[in-house]
Order: C-alpha cells, then structure tokens, then sequence
C-alpha cells in the first residue's frame, strides 16, 4: 500500500493546490492546477547564482564543511581529479552553510512558496546538484521518482519544491523531465531501479513506470525557477556534454504539516535505509526518521507549528 494520507485539502473554490494571494494570475493558477509545476523565468540573480557557485566550490575543495551536509562523489573520478567539482555530484542538507541557504530565504523565492504553502513556511529539504559530464556509464540518470515518496510529513498540497537552474539547463546536459497532471495520482511505490551497476545510493524511482505518459522537458535559463508539487513524476537525464549542469533546490512545507508514521506503507524500506546511513555517519545507537527531519528543518517565514 501507498501511503493513504495523501489526499488534497479541501479548498474553497476552484483551486486545490494554491492559496489564493496578489501574486499568481488566474493562468498560472490554472496551469499549476492542471499540470503540478510552474516555470518562472529569471528569478533569481545572477550575483547571488555566483555567490552560490563560490561556495559550492569551496566545499568542494574542503575549505568549508557545513555540519551535516552529505556530499556525494563519483569515488571513480577522485584519483584523476581529487577534492574538485569534477568529483562532487550532489551537495544536500547545506542547511548549517550560512552562503547556501540564503537561498531558501531569498525575498523572491519566499513569495512564490507561499502561494503554495500559506505564510508559515519552513525549508526541509536542500540540494545543490552538479550534474556531471556522463555520457557513458549513465551514472547521474536520476529515474522517474515523486519527491513526496521520501518525506513522512503531510499534507502534500502544502509543499512545493523550488528548483534554480545556475546556467541552462537543455536536453544536452540533463535538464528535469516532468510528467505534467501526475501530481493528481497517488503515491507509487518506488524502489532502486534495475540497472546494472548504474543506481546511486537513495536514487529511488517508479517500479512501474509508464513509459506511454507524455514527457515535458523543461529547458531553463540561469536563474530561472520551477516550483513544483511532491507528487509529480519527475526525473532527470543524463548530461552528455562536457560541462556540469548545476542547480539549486529547496523543498518548503507549511509549518502546519503534521509528521506521519510510514510504517507499513510504500515509504517504509527508505527509512530504514535512511535511518541505518544516519546511524553509521554519526555512530549513533538509534535514530528516528522525524530526528533526522528535526535536523534537516529550518523556519523561514513567519511561526514554527508542527514540523
């Protein structure tokens, strides 16, 4: 079974997945409505994208190390590379980096997720992806996955993703797929795709995927910003040039989401997965899914109330 809590809030009028605000039209209401994402063009600076690279760079080369952030590598690259971007593939749970999670509290950003979330907002999740040349091994294919199979908070209508192309993002170099309308469908069980020797750790996708639901690709300009519904069908593809593709994303929920118990439903495999690799990192005894999300949570708008 899936996860039976993941039902849309009843909203007054015709819109389900956003808060009625002064700053959405009635188009791109419509359009989130029916297709569960939104693309808004040139949103985030050009100096602050620099400012993110920077850093990113500087972790990179170990000048700084956020606490708790987990820093995933190509291991097979670190003899010809060393510590260096050309290494790094993925930087998530930046919350502790001071530079990075300005981000999640960009003015320009915050006013976006609160159509979606209402004005109590926290930021739960951070990624800055660096989607590495790959045109053989396939080793950065991200399959198609709902972002809410790894979140045990509801409910779904109150999150939404941000996600900032830090140069263009096109078909050559990876950019997101997304399957518009797929955020109305429940949660489907996901899993380690059946690649050989292809899966990173924690890259769950679809079981069972249908290959006949049409794909949108979304090619984007730096500083460009899509917004997103957790049960979207997304993914990514691989980057067959020879440059990296970066990105910066932050999942929001309303602070008025409430924990769930993921026992006994498709989510239950990931946080024992989850649990176990918090468990070796930091040598602890025991671990619970909501410590790890406690960590991860950060408020950034207006009150803290459940999450």
């Amino acid at each position: 079974p899936t996860s039976a809590q993941v039902s849309v809030v009843p909203h007054s009028g015709r819109f389900c997945y956003t808060l009625d605000n002064d700053l959405l039209t009635t188009e791109q209401r419509q359009f989130y409505e029916d297709n569960g994402y939104l693309l808004v063009k040139k949103l985030v600076s050009d100096e602050d994208i620099e400012r993110f690279r920077k850093e990113f760079t500087r972790i990179c080369k170990r000048e700084v190390n956020p606490p708790g952030a987990m820093i995933m590598k190509d291991e097979s690259l670190r003899s010809q590379f060393g510590q260096s971007e050309k290494v790094v593939n993925k930087v998530q749970d930046f919350q502790e980096d001071e530079e990075l999670f300005r981000y999640c509290t960009l003015p320009e950003v915050l006013k976006y997720v609160e159509c979606f979330t209402g004005p109590n907002i926290m930021a739960m999740h951070t990624m800055l992806i660096n989607k590495l040349p790959d045109s053989d091994k396939q080793t950065f294919l991200h399959p198609m996955h709902q972002d809410l199979h790894y979140f045990p908070f509801r409910p779904a209508s109150r999150i939404v993703c941000a996600w900032t192309a830090m140069e263009r993002a096109d078909q050559d170099n990876g950019c997101l797929v997304v399957q518009p309308g797929t955020h109305k469908a429940a949660l489907k069980p996901h899993g380690y795709p059946k690649w050989e020797g292809k899966t990173n750790k924690l890259f769950h996708g679809l079981l069972d995927e249908d290959e006949k639901t049409p794909k949108v690709h979304l090619v984007m300009e730096k500083g460009d910003t899509v917004f997103f519904h957790p049960l979207l069908i997304h993914g990514s593809g691989i980057n067959k040039t020879s440059g990296f593709r970066k990105s910066i994303s932050c999942h929001f929920a309303s602070s008025e989401c409430h924990y769930i118990d993921v026992k006994n439903t498709s989510q239950e495999h990931l946080e024992k997965e989850l649990e176990e690799m918090v468990r070796k990192k930091y040598n602890a005894a025991s671990v619970e899914l909501k410590d790890i999300w406690n960590f991860r949570a950060r408020l950034v708008q207006g009150e803290r109330i459940n999450l």
